[in-house]
């Protein structure tokens, strides 16, 4: 295969898993509901768990974890890894960066979607099982301390990055670490809302109950 063309195969195949809108199908398909009309208008498990309830709201989250691991496991793996520019592990994190950018920009919602947590969180287990659990270790924590979701969120965007040099040969030195860096930024632009919110203590904190703050 012509590395241009594994180049192009692994952005499209990343994105296009990315992108699959998990929260707004599923809303459709089961209640009716389109849930950028409801809650917060997210496409994200927590919007859908809080609009439309936990089992709704679980099966987004695993299905928004399995589109972003699936692209990062499977394509390097593949033909596709073999003739890539840089190898196997370089086409593990371009589709990790196009997975989490076809969720946070799907072109099957209108190039909205959701702040590509969970996503990145797939990502992550597809590149490093011992780093996905550090990161869900600390979202559990932090979300379990104060009760805001976002922050959790934010806290497992900031270790995202550090898990990957630590469980890393190379440390920061490695590639996976600039990608961590980079996907850990756009999460955390993405809760510039909730930060705000966060900072005029107007956030909404988060309980296992639907439809209660």
């Amino acid at each position: 295969m012509n590395p241009v063309i594994a180049l192009a195969a692994t952005v499209l195949a990343g994105y296009v898993s990315g992108s699959l809108p998990w929260g707004l199908w599923l809303g459709r398909w089961i209640r009716g509901v389109d849930v950028r009309t409801i809650g917060s208008g997210n496409l994200g498990a927590t919007n859908v768990y809080r609009s439309l309830g936990p089992g709704i709201g679980i099966a987004t989250l695993v299905l928004d974890i399995a589109k972003g691991a699936a692209p990062v496991w499977l394509l390097p793996h593949s033909a596709v890894g073999a003739a890539f520019p840089g190898g196997p592990e370089w086409c593990a994190l371009t589709a990790a960066f196009a997975a989490v950018a076809g969720h946070m920009w799907t072109f099957l919602a209108g190039f909205k979607g959701g702040k590509g947590v969970a996503t990145s969180a797939g990502v992550l287990l597809a590149l490093s099982p011992p780093s996905f659990g550090v990161i869900v270790a600390v979202f559990v924590v932090v979300l379990l301390l104060t009760r805001f979701v976002s922050l959790g969120s934010i806290a497992g965007a900031v270790a995202f990055p550090i898990a990957l040099a630590s469980f890393s040969h190379s440390g920061s030195a490695s590639p996976s670490f600039a990608v961590g860096v980079l996907l850990a930024a756009l999460v955390i632009v993405r809760h510039k809302d909730n930060i705000a919110r966060l900072l005029k203590g107007e956030e909404r904190r988060f309980t296992f109950t639907r439809g209660r703050s």
